[in-house]
């Protein structure tokens, strides 16, 4: 029987040496683009180095991630085995992450403590579940000492460009197949499913021209424009879509860049934006594709002398829950509910996460980890990302216990 309230004497004992790991990860850039991410997964393997975990290296070849779009990346696992049978349990966290941006009231690389939050880059998602799959793991083995099963730290980066030379890769290449896995998540909600994401890259050809005598061109901005307003007009019929899954909605269509013309003074002949496209776990990925395919054609017909190009250059699936996350859940709602003081539900996200490429291979997995309860809070993706570190110290109990469970 294990003896959970070791666990939790442990974690807090080694909590502030938890904090400053944190910290030393925020400290190393990780931004994506441009992706040098390499320089991070070194660091970390020294510092994991130091508590006695021996981090594999695996890089992608330079050239499949320069064809990617990125710089480097290096993947690290850390097996840890107990003896013979039982499971093997994955833990996976992400340390590539978008660049600061701008409104910063913090050094965005600092890791700096106020108030109780720890603020940087990456500092929620998803450093901070480096920082707590590792001390969960480091108090399994000093408190519980299992003797069965294995687990293993999946240190990975290639999650904001869709994760396919991060775990894809690494499942791929054969590297791991583990029979149950958690990746990088928030404290007050198990999730079992998420979104699927279409991303794809619209080019809109006409003829440029001067602006003085704009019928010799072809505004290829006015097409845009008509292509554009037939695919904002899906996001009324996309709320008639609704998914069964608790924490998921509807589809929703976004437009997020968009750049073209060449002056003032000149008609614009080429028009270039990117889309976005969620798909709830009901949707089919295909049907999805060709319809925004057949939108946009049939709008730029309208236009004489329009020309488009579509190019996907995302498609992530959505994440469906697997029969066998049952004891992950199990474990992780009776912690959690005893730590946090409230229910832990299990639930949707409407993100799109790498946990996905877990899943399809077979492996049942659940997204739980150090964070508020939305990703507002956090503020993932926006000026001042922080993590409360009440919520770190819980999460990464929440996880110790749940090891112990299954290794049990």
């Amino acid at each position: 029987m294990t003896d959970y309230a070791k666990l939790d004497t442990w974690i807090d004992a080694h909590f502030d040496e938890e904090v400053q790991f944190l910290q030393q990860l925020v400290q190393v850039p990780t931004d994506t683009p441009p992706g040098n991410n390499a320089p991070h997964a070194e660091r970390t393997a020294e510092l994991l180095k130091d508590f006695g975990l021996d981090a594999e290296k695996h890089a992608v070849p330079a050239q499949d991630v320069k064809g990617y779009g990125l710089e480097s990346i290096t993947n690290l696992i850390v097996r840890r085995k107990y003896g013979n049978g039982g499971r093997t349990v994955a833990l996976n966290a992400h340390g590539d992450v978008v660049p600061p941006g701008e409104g910063w009231t913090h050094d965005p690389y600092g890791g700096e403590i106020v108030d109780g939050s720890l603020y940087g880059r990456a500092a929620a998602v998803s450093k901070s579940d480096f920082a707590s799959f590792t001390f969960a793991l480091r108090a399994l083995e000093a408190v519980a000492k299992p003797t069965q099963g294995s687990i293993e730290l999946h240190f990975t980066y290639d999650e904001e460009f869709g994760g396919i030379l991060g775990p894809g890769w690494l499942l791929e290449k054969g590297l791991t197949k583990p029979d149950l896995m958690i990746a990088a998540g928030f404290s007050y909600e198990v999730v079992t499913a998420h979104n699927g994401c279409l991303q794809m890259e619209v080019t809109v050809h006409g003829k440029m021209a001067h602006a003085a005598v704009p019928t010799t061109g072809i505004d290829a901005l006015q097409g845009a424009t008509k292509i554009l307003n037939a695919l904002y007009a899906q996001n009324t019929l996309y709320q008639k879509v609704t998914s069964k899954v608790e924490g998921i909605t509807h589809p929703y269509l976004n437009v997020g860049r968009i750049e073209g013309g060449t002056n003032t003074n000149v008609v614009p002949g080429k028009v270039v934006f990117k889309l976005d496209r969620r798909m709830i776990p009901e949707e089919n990925p295909v049907e999805v594709e060709a319809n925004i395919r057949q939108v946009i054609a049939d709008a730029a017909a309208e236009s004489a002398g329009i020309t488009v190009e579509i190019k996907r250059m995302l498609l992530a699936n959505s994440m469906k829950p697997l029969a066998g996350n049952k004891p992950l859940v199990d474990a992780i709602q009776k912690h959690g509910g005893e730590l946090f003081g409230e229910p832990i539900k299990a639930m949707g996200t409407p993100l799109y996460t790498d946990v996905r490429l877990y899943v399809e291979a077979g492996i049942p997995g659940v997204i739980y980890g150090a964070g508020p309860r939305t990703v507002l809070e956090s503020h993932a993706k926006r000026s001042d990302e922080r993590v409360v570190l009440e919520d770190l110290r819980r999460a990464t109990k929440v996880v110790a216990r749940t090891l112990a469970d299954l290794l049990a």
